[in-house]
This record gives structure tokens, C-alpha cells and sequence, in this order.
């Protein structure tokens, strides 16, 4: 079995292993829940593997590059019971365990200090001894000096002296080390004229069971990720080279990350499944491209649109990969849903159907595929390089203006605060993702409807397929009013408010009418009382 697993697991890793001699390559290795992981990490300086205490947790094979010296693998737990994890996904890492045993030179077999040596530890040493290998015991939670005359305990295992560590704390690993070049020598670069061939890095993100693994799988030609149809079965990110020949004799080069699926935040009810979340977005942020895998029999969930927006709010290119398209054709076949004389007008309506629902993307593609069949996989990898190419595309400051010219000019945008949203000016001011610093009259008019219309028609005009666009505003400054209060939107005008500013204005200029009617009469002659009956007679005469 061990030379079935060589050369296969040499390729997946090749970038990994880099320049450091393939032979340099050393596995951790033990019963679960003994720390293989923590001290995996420790060695690494590095929180590669997820640290749990629940027995089980790690289940793929990672792999590392520690100190240019030498690869170091972390493998899942020998003998796990079937409470811990379903009898699948057991076998299933057992065989990640055999491709890091048939490919290390060095074993490090990692034991448990607090328990003492266990029946089940025997079976691992005596399974390791039949691979021919150099194999050393590793005593781990060994926290004090105090406490090393356990190690005597695990010398019955007959494979050597033990050593003891404590990955928790650090203590002891310089051991480790000195074991790795006692045993390699020290390091040999080998000398390659070939500079660093750049890769694409890629992830595969999705709801758990959408087939991610298979898709992997399928991609390397290999069974090097773990497959089940439980949900849930990956949980750290996995990263593997992969190097596609073309039709003219050159190599595509890829970094291929497989995720763990995420579930909605109000739905993670474990630590370990939280630690895998955190895991799968900090392979989003160091993917190029994020291939989001949907299951073609459940279409788009909420909590595809959910995460198709967190990758873009994370300004990554996204494709849609739309997986198990073999079973929508079997279902076509057997019910031919009315009103639909072929697949391909199913397909048309069924991407129209997909894209609705994911309105808010960047007009990304949209790949059928099946992981099963290998239906239409290799366009998973052109469109990953295509996408991958624009996101350094430069943008023309000419054309870009008139392109937005031109939206305005279709679709005006909503009034707000008593005015619209007023473009002067746009220019690109970065990629990955694109950011344009776009010059306007207000920055708050630009709502988020109008937002996406120009993202949307900016995508399409310069064929930015699933790369989104950011925008820079730049609002000119107020000339008059104080920013604090004119930021504020003006109330609406009443009637009431009318009246009652109008009672305000006549209280004001009460004062100004006493103080005339007052100097009026002062004007007025002082006339006796014959003087006043006279004036009375007269007014009489007149109006007979």
C-alpha cells in the first residue's frame, strides 16, 4: 500500500515540499484526542489544525513546511470508536493516516501522558513497525520536569527512548528538532534554475453536502479528501497544488483549498464547527477566486445568498458552481416537466431562476457541473483563469466616464433631501477588488438601489464577470450651512407648521403696532367739549 500512496501524494504537495528533498518528510501519528494537533501547530508556530478536546476532530491529512527543513503532515486519530465519529469518516481518515504513513520517512508516534500507556497505543506502535519506517515516541502533556518519569511507562512500546513535551506550553519541542536532523541530517535545499511557478489560488465554498470534497476529488484525479453524505465531514481547510496540461503543451497552475461547509451563524452549536467557519473565511480571503457550490436539487437557499454576500462584502471574484447536475437530468428525463421540450430550455430558465434570486451579485458565471460523472469539471478551471485575469484589468478613465454618462442619462436616480444623487467625475484608483473614486455633490443621495444599477451596468459594459466593484465617494463641502445640522434631512412642510409660523411672526410684531397706534394719538389736537359737539355736527351734516 505504502508505494500505491508515494507518488500521488508527492504531486498533490509539490509546491508545498518547494525546493526541501521530498525524503525530508515527517508524520504525526496516534490513538485521538492525544494532541497531535496542538503540537502539529506548535511545531508550525502556526494554527493550521483545529484543537479540540472532543476526540475526532481532525480527519483530513494537513500538511505543512516547517523552517525551509522539512513537511510535516497531521493525520486523524488511529482507532476511533464510532461514538465519535460515523463509521464512514473513519475509515475514510484511516486512509489519510495510511497515505502520510507510506510517504513520511520519520513517524512520530504521539501518546498521551495523563493516561499512561493504553492497549490501544500497543496496536498503533505494532501497526507502525510493519512499515518499515523510522518511528520515535512522542510523550506529550509533559507540563514539568516533575513529570517525566512517566516516559519510562511508554519504553515497553520498544521504539526507543521516549521524548517529552508539552505542545501546550512549548517545552520540550527543541527534542523534536534535533530528532528531525539526527535522522535527515541537515537541511538540504535542493537548487532549482525555475523560479517559483505563481499559482491561482481557488476555494471551494458552500452549505455542508453540496459536494465540495467531490469536486476536489474529482479536479486531482485522486481520493486525497475525505468524501461522506454526512453533513459536516470536513472540517479544517485543505490546501493542494494543481497543475491542469492544455491543449498546447502548456501547464495551468492552481492552489486548491477545500472548505469546511458553513452553516447560518444562529445555527453553529459547536466549537468545532465554529473554529472550521473561521477556518473556511480565511480561505476566502486568501483565495483569487471562491467557486460557491450550490446543490442543484435544492437551487438557492438563504443561506447560499447569504454566503455569496459575504464573499463579495469580502471583495473576492466569485463563480457559481452549480453541482449534481446528473441528477436534474436524470429528473428531466423521467418526469419532463410541461411546458419544456428540451434540457437546454430547462437550463436557460432554471441560470434565469438562479440569478434572480442571487440579484445583488456581480454578474458572475454560472458552471453546471457533477462531481459523480465529471460532467463539465474543466470549465471550473477555465473560468478561474479567466476571472482571475480581469481582476488586474485597467479600466479607461474616458470610457468609464461615459459609461456612467450614459446611466444617468437612462435612469435617473431617486430624489434625496429635496435633491439627486450628482456625478462629476470617476477614475480607478485600485484592483482586487476594483475601486473607483467616484467625485458627486452629496455622498448620502446615492441609495443602495442606484448603487448596484451602476456596479451592475459597469460590470457588464467592461465584462468584469463576477469581480465586484467598490466605490470611493467624494462629496463636495457645504458652503453655508453647518455640516452637523444641514446633514440632517429637512423635515416635510405642513399646514400646522404654516399656521404656527405664522402666530410666531404676528407675536413678534405686536410690540411695533402698540408703539404706532401710540404715537398716533399723541398727533392728535386736544379739542374742548363745544369744539368736539361742533366736529360731531359737522360729521352729521355731511353724511345727510
Amino acid at each position: 500500500m505504502g508505494r500505491t500512496y508515494s507518488w500521488s501524494f508527492f504531486i498533490f504537495f509539490s509546491s508545498l515540499i518547494g525546493m526541501i528533498d521530498p525524503k525530508r518528510t515527517v508524520a504525526l501519528v496516534g490513538r485521538p484526542n492525544v494532541g497531535k494537533s496542538r503540537l502539529f501547530n506548535c511545531l508550525a508556530g502556526r494554527r493550521l489544525s483545529i484543537v479540540h478536546d472532543q476526540p475526532g476532530v481532525t480527519r483530513d491529512l494537513i500538511a505543512t513546511e516547517v523552517d525551509d527543513d522539512f513537511i510535516l503532515l497531521d493525520t486523524g486519530g488511529i482507532g476511533m470508536e464510532l461514538k465519535m465519529t460515523p463509521k464512514a469518516i473513519s475509515e475514510a481518515a484511516e486512509d489519510q493516516v495510511d497515505y502520510a504513513l507510506a510517504t513520511s520517512s520519520l513517524i512520530l508516534l504521539v501518546v498521551d501522558a495523563k493516561e499512561g500507556c493504553t492497549a490501544l497505543d500497543e496496536i498503533v506502535a505494532e501497526r507502525l513497525r510493519r512499515f518499515g519506517k523510522t518511528v520515535r515516541v512522542i510523550v506529550n502533556k509533559v507540563d514539568n520536569p516533575g513529570e517525566e518519569a512517566v516516559a519510562a511507562d511508554f519504553a515497553s512500546l520498544g521504539l526507543g527512548d521516549p521524548i517529552c513535551v508539552s505542545a501546550e506550553h512549548g517545552r520540550g519541542t527543541g527534542a523534536i528538532f534535533d530528532l528531525v536532523e539526527e535522522v535527515f541530517g541537515p537541511p538540504q535545499i535542493q537548487e532549482s534554475s525555475e523560479a517559483a511557478v505563481p499559482r491561482i489560488r481557488f476555494s471551494l465554498v458552500g452549505r455542508p453536502n453540496v459536494g465540495k470534497s467531490s469536486i476536489g476529488n474529482a479536479l486531482l484525479k485522486s481520493s486525497r479528501l475525505i468524501v461522506s453524505n454526512v453533513p459536516g465531514t470536513t472540517r479544517d481547510s485543505v490546501e493542494m497544488d494543481l497543475d491542469f496540461p492544455r491543449t498546447d503543451g502548456h501547464d495551468w497552475h492552481f492552489r486548491l483549498i477545500d472548505t469546511a461547509g458553513l452553516r447560518v451563524k444562529g445555527k453553529v452549536d459547536s466549537s468545532v464547527e465554529f473554529f472550521s467557519s473561521v477556518r473556511t473565511q480565511d480561505a476566502v480571503r486568501k483565495s483569487d477566486v471562491v467557486f460557491l457550490v450550490v446543490d442543484a436539487m435544492d437551487g438557492v437557499t438563504r443561506q447560499d445568498q447569504s454566503l455569496a454576500g459575504d464573499i463579495i462584502d469580502q471583495g473576492k471574484a466569485l463563480v457559481i458552481v452549480v453541482n449534481k447536475w446528473d441528477l436534474v437530468k436524470a429528473r428531466f428525463e423521467e418526469e419532463r416537466p410541461a411546458g419544456y421540450d428540451s434540457l437546454k430550455a430547462f437550463l436557460k430558465d432554471y441560470e434565469a431562476s438562479l440569478r434572480k434570486e442571487l440579484f445583488f451579485l456581480p454578474d458572475p458565471p454560472v458552471l453546471f457541473v457533477s462531481a459523480q460523472t465529471g460532467y463539465q469539471l474543466e470549465s471550473m478551471l477555465s473560468a478561474a483563469v479567466e476571472v482571475e485575469s480581469t481582476l488586474d484589468m485597467k479600466l479607461p478613465t474616458g470610457p468609464l466616464n461615459r459609461c456612467l454618462e450614459r446611466c444617468f442619462e437612462e435612469r435617473a436616480p431617486r430624489v434625496v433631501e429635496t435633491k439627486r444623487f450628482k456625478l462629476f467625475y470617476s477614475v480607478q484608483v485600485g484592483a482586487r477588488p476594483f475601486r473607483l473614486k467616484m467625485f458627486c455633490n452629496r455622498v448620502t443621495r446615492l441609495d443602495a438601489t442606484y448603487r448596484r444599477y451602476l456596479e451592475r451596468t459597469i460590470n457588464q459594459e467592461f465584462r468584469l464577470r463576477g469581480c465586484p466593484v467598490r466605490f470611493e465617494l467624494v462629496g463636495k463641502e457645504r458652503r453655508y450651512a453647518d455640516p452637523q445640522v444641514d446633514s440632517e434631512p429637512a423635515p416635510k412642510w405642513t399646514k400646522e407648521m404654516t399656521r404656527r409660523k405664522d402666530l410666531e411672526r404676528k407675536r413678534a410684531d405686536a410690540p411695533s403696532r402698540a408703539a404706532k397706534a401710540k404715537t398716533k394719538a399723541a398727533k392728535k389736537p386736544i379739542l374742548s367739549g363745544n369744539q368736539r359737539a361742533k366736529a360731531r355736527q359737522g360729521g352729521k351734516s355731511k353724511r345727510g
